[in-house]
């Protein structure tokens, strides 16, 4: 998908997210809704939003736009991203739009459109959608071709079932665990706190006032969630969740009030589906950024690791293609297909609990268990068009490496590798690095950091 408006309006795979009053217009919005509308010809289309500020103002817009092309809508709330992706499903819809710009600070939104089986738009579908938006050619329907709006007030009941029905419910209640949990005063609040009680957990929760009102910046990462780790430690919690403010993506804290990460949840997920013994030698589906613990995971397991450019969908699909038994991204991203082919916070929440139950070994023991690798992440403002450049400009650069370009640019050797590439939410590229060692890590961000920035500066 490509560019529909100013530099702060980010058209990709993930969807349209601008600045709300800057790029991110009511006329954009409503224009967005009467596309999607024609592209869906006239169907069924569920709608969820998160819990920001602007979403009301979002949603009026892109019900103008779906309505006047004479969609049926259900509205189902605030509600988290997974929540509507199951709906969709549930309901057998034709699509559905989520209003969130997830990760985005707050003067960010964003509308994120799924086809009938609950997953993102592909590219090749996404650019459909796009020449319906340039061309303006939409559907028209007279004022007895315009439909009433239905209301489903408790879509998070069908979604926690769905998920507890994967799950060893009594087991995981016998432990009786405490669990911190930060939603950023997200969409996330309700979904999480009906699982964890539901698995019998205590529950402590910080951030977790549903108002849209961000306490940090949304991003669940080490820098954010300091609070959440000195929580989780003061509290004596057993283990500290962070959710996304759309709760697609999880962050976990040892009981320790140590930052494990976004990566280590999808590991620790993997490490408990594949030690399962119907599980061992299925695929797993990760993305070109994620973790090599999760490829040293499957390689011990007798698993094919199958990655694909960055992009839920991308995974989803490729999941799909070969019955892969997990997959993910390494932000936090757990994908269970036995829920659906998208990822989902509170999924990674009960396979982690239901890994500490069976193992009966605390948090930070779990993680000390899986392969130790230090992985830092940078980003450099740039305009996805610059992105593309640059990483023309960086092909070849490197001596001695395998070099994979299906998503910008991944360069892999025997004991590290970094991955550039233009984000898909944000208007700047990502370097991304791993090794055994921190100091190898850091090495080379800073390397392709300076390499980037020269090359954006014409060197």
């Amino acid at each position: 998908m490509s560019d529909i408006g100013g530099s702060d309006l980010m058209i990709s795979i993930s969807g349209v997210r601008g600045i709300v009053g800057r790029s991110l217009t009511p006329e954009l919005l409503v224009r967005l809704g009467e596309a999607f509308g024609t592209y869906l010809r006239s169907g069924r289309v569920v709608v969820g939003r998160d819990t920001r500020v602007s979403g009301e103002m979002v949603k009026c817009a892109v019900f103008s736009g779906l309505l006047s092309t004479g969609c049926s809508i259900v509205d189902i709330g605030i509600v988290a991203t997974p929540t509507t992706t199951l709906m969709i499903e549930a309901l057998k819809a034709d699509g559905g739009v989520v209003i969130s710009a997830s990760h985005n600070p707050v003067e960010w939104n964003a509308l994120k459109f799924f086809r009938s089986d609950g997953v993102y738009l592909n590219a090749a579908e996404g650019e459909d959608l796009l020449r319906i938006y340039y061309s303006g050619d939409f559907l028209r329907k007279p004022w007895d071709g315009l439909k009433a709006i239905e209301c489903v007030s408790d879509a998070e009941a069908h979604h926690v079932d769905r998920v507890l029905s994967i799950l060893d419910v009594s087991l995981i209640r016998s432990r009786k665990f405490s669990v911190a949990l930060d939603c950023c005063n997200g969409a996330g609040v309700g979904v999480s706190l009906r699982l964890l009680r539901a698995l019998g957990c205590a529950v402590e929760p910080i951030h977790c006032t549903p108002d849209g009102l961000f306490p940090h910046t949304p991003e669940p990462n080490f820098i954010n969630l300091q609070d959440l780790c000195r929580f989780t430690r003061e509290r004596g919690a057993d283990i500290g969740f962070a959710t996304d403010p759309d709760a697609d993506r999880i962050a976990v804290v040892s009981e320790t009030g140590e930052f494990l990460g976004e990566e280590l949840s999808l590991a620790l997920a993997a490490q408990y589906v594949l030690s399962r013994a119907e599980k061992r030698g299925r695929p797993v589906v990760i993305n070109m950024s994620t973790s090599r613990v999760c490829e040293d995971i499957a390689r011990k397991a007798g698993s094919e690791l199958i990655r694909t450019a960055v992009g839920e969908v991308n995974v989803a699909e490729k999941m799909e293609e070969v019955s892969a038994v997990i997959g993910g991204e390494g932000n936090g991203g757990v994908m269970d297909p036995r829920v659906h082919y998208g990822r989902d916070a509170i999924v990674g929440m009960g396979l982690i609990l239901e890994f500490m139950a069976r193992s009966r070994r605390r948090c930070s023991q779990l993680a000390a268990a899986l392969p130790q690798y230090a992985m830092l992440k940078t980003k450099i403002e740039c305009p996805a068009a610059r992105s593309r450049e640059v990483i023309r400009k960086l092909k070849g650069a490197a001596k001695g490496a395998r070099a994979t370009t299906d998503d910008g640019l991944r360069l892999d050797w025997d004991d590290r590798w970094v991955h550039l590439r233009a984000s898909n939410t944000e208007p700047v590229m990502r370097i991304i690095a791993e090794a055994r060692a921190r100091e190898a890590a850091q090495a080379l961000v800073d390397e392709y950091t300076a390499r980037v920035r020269a090359a954006l500066n014409g060197a």
